[in-house]
This record gives C-alpha cells, structure tokens and sequence, in this order.
C-alpha cells in the first residue's frame, strides 16, 4: 500500500472502497424485479422501461469522461462528496416520479451523479496499490461487490411486496448518503494534482486514448461487459413472463447468478498462480463463445438451463474484468483519473448498446442474448489473439 488512511485503517479502507464500487450494481439491479410491473403501473410499454436502463449507462458513461479528469486537477474526495450530492438528489426524484419521462430524467440526474462515485473509487485503488497488490484489491473488491446484485434484487422484490417500485429508489438515497458519511473520513489520496486548467484536464482524455497499447487493450475488455449487461436487461422478462417465476423467484435466481460470479475473482487469482493469465483470458473468451451457441439453441429449454448458462457466462466475464482491469491501469502512470474514465465509459456504452440490441425483439429475448454473448467472444477472442503476445502485454504478465 502506498498511502494509509489513519482514520479508515486497512479494514475500513477497504469496505469504503467496496460500498463506492457498489454502486452500478446496486442502482441496477436493485429495481430489476419492478420493471414488468413499471410496464403496467406507469402506462407505458416495455422498451420505455428499459430506457431507464440504457439510458442511465449512456449518461454514466458521459458522465464518467466529466469527473475523471476532474478528479485528477480538483483532488478524489471533493469530485467524490460532489457526486454523492447529486445522486441522492437524483434518487430522491426516481422515488417521487409518476411517469416514465420524468423517471428517465431523475435517472439521467442520477447517473451523472453516481458516475463521479465510480471513477473515483478505481482511481483511488490505483493510487493506494501496486502490480499483484492492486490486482489482489481488485480481486477482492469485486468479490465482495458481488454480493450487491446477490442481495439488490432480493431487496427490490421484498420491497415491491410491501410497498412499490418507488421505495427501491429511497433505499438507494439512503444506501447514497451513507457512502458520503465514509468519505468524511477518508483522506485525499492524490498528491500531484494537475496544474492545468479544467479544459486543459479534460484534454487529457485525449492523451490517454493515444497510448497504443493502452488502446489496443481497451478494445479486447471493454466490449465484454455488453454480454453481462445485455442479460441484466433480459433477464427480469426471460424468468418472469417467458418462464412464468414470480418476482420473488426470480430475485432469487438471479442472487444465484450472482453468487456463481462472486467466484470468479477468486477462480482468477488461484488460477493465476498456476495457470498463464494468457491461457485464461484466452479460455474465458471461448467459454463465452461457446456459451452463446448454446444459449441460442437449447435456453429456452427452462429456466434452469437459461440460468445454468446465464451462470457461465457472468462468470467467464467476471474472470476478464480483474486482469483486464490492471493491465489496462499498468499502460498508464498518470492521467490515472482520465485513464479509468476512458475505462469505464467504453464498458459502459458497450453495455447499454448491449442493454439496447437485446432488447429489439421481446419475442425473441434468449436468442438475441445467445447472438450477443457469440458474437463477444467471438471479437474479444480474435483482438486478445492478436495482442497477447506483444510486449507490452507480456513485459506485466511475466511479473505476476
């Protein structure tokens, strides 16, 4: 560790750091369990609902490139307490909304603001972390934030049966001011900020995307989470009205995806003492691959085999997010902020336009799924093949 944090310590430090990182999972798949019955109770239709899904990813993603660079000029925590701010104000406006519009817009409020959360949070493991240390943290990290899509839709539908859809968005106000009770402790982590103006900041951005290799390996990881976020915007209609579960049910299926991936960090870091991270990177694609085949052809058996798949699937996708993740951050030695708003804004319009393209039929739902996660790995497969033995790539690799 590079810095401490005398009045969070390592521990308190670290649950700061995954209850910030928490924070796309949750404001996602808390209200999963709602959409079908959003459709009815908001007098609209499903793709109108959905948007509140695609469209807060597109806005997180903006707002991503915003806050990044100004997180390295301005300092984490106040970028950090500033988000914060706007997205309890933007989940207040989701709880109070009545129809769809006004719904879309308090989330668009509420992405800008959680985006901030999240750029900062990776940044931050990037300032307190090195090499195998950091992909440790992250690894870590990851495995206890899975443990909010295990939990969120649980709440959401326990929540929808003793109260409604609008509740799921007052718990995330609530969930949003106690993160901003941490960061009142912790101390700013960023000692070199830069000197430049905030126009000149954000042109870092620009600097970051010319980095070759760092390119280079933003195209292979960044497109993979369009697979996972395409089956959190299905999912919910696939077990409810395709398969016939209740929404109790359903929540439970889907803390059962969730539990299946809260190993994949794991898997990762005891795999990777023994096997090539090559080697797993390369079988996590042809596992994705060979997932969307079989999606396609034989998920629509039942939900056991749809979820059994879907399980598979977020876990090889996971299993790429902890090395992905460091070699990209390893391209880069400053313009740390830039670097991970680049990061996340590419993950995160690939997984609206996921979110989108699943979406386009609602009579075929499982087959566009199986057509997103081949052809994902497919790409990610042939990019990953062409850039793995470069020495940029192999240079880290060796080292862990």
């Amino acid at each position: 560790m590079k810095v401490e944090q005398p009045v969070l310590g390592k521990t308190g430090t670290l649950i700061f750091l995954v209850i910030i990182s928490a924070f796309p999972p949750l404001t996602t798949d808390l209200y999963l369990p709602a959409l079908p019955t959003m459709v009815e109770k908001l007098n609209t239709n499903q793709a109108m609902v959905n948007l509140t899904l695609s469209v807060y990813f597109a806005a997180y993603a903006i707002g991503l490139l915003f806050w990044g660079p100004l997180s390295e000029k301005f300092g984490r925590k106040p970028i950090l307490l500033m988000g914060l701010g706007i997205y309890v104000i933007g989940s207040v406006l989701c709880a109070l909304s009545n129809f769809v519009e006004m719904l879309i817009g308090a989330r668009l409020l509420q992405a800008f603001g959680g985006s901030a959360v999240t750029v900062v949070a990776t940044a931050i493991v990037k300032d307190l972390y090195d090499g195998r240390e950091r992909e440790k943290i992250i690894a870590t990290i990851m495995s206890l934030v899975i443990i909010a899509p295990m939990v969120a839709p649980v709440l959401g539908a326990l929540l929808l049966k003793i109260a409604n859809w609008h509740m799921m968005f007052a718990a995330l106000a609530v969930f949003g001011s106690v993160a901003m009770l941490f960061t009142f402790f912790y101390r700013e982590t960023l000692h070199t900020r830069y000197a430049g103006s905030v126009f000149q900041s954000w042109g870092r951005l620009a600097v970051v995307v010319k980095n070759p290799p760092f390119l280079s390996l933003l195209a292979v990881f960044t497109i993979v989470p369009m697979a996972l976020m395409s089956f959190l915007a299905a999912g919910s209609y696939v077990y409810i009205n395709g398969f016939g579960l209740s929404e109790q049910t359903f929540s439970y299926a889907f803390a059962a995806n969730a539990v299946c991936a809260s190993f994949g960090p794991t898997i990762y870091m005891r795999l990777s003492k023994r096997v090539s991270v090559k080697k797993i990177i390369t079988a996590s694609f042809l596992t994705l691959t060979a997932c969307g085949i079989s999606t396609i052809f034989i998920g629509g058996l039942s939900p056991w085999v749809f979820g059994a798949l879907a399980a598979i699937a977020t876990l090889t996708v996971i299993i790429t997010r902890v090395p992905g993740t460091n070699l990209m951050l390893e391209q880069q030695t400053t313009d740390t902020g830039s670097a991970v708003a680049v990061i996340q804004f590419c993950s995160m319009i690939a997984g609206a336009i996921g979110m989108a393209l699943v979406s386009l039929n609602a009579e075929t739902l499982i087959k566009n799924l199986g057509v997103i996660q081949l052809s994902i790995g497919l790409i990610a497969l042939t990019l990953w093949l062409v850039f793995k033995n470069k020495a940029y790539v192999s240079a880290y690799i060796s080292k862990v």
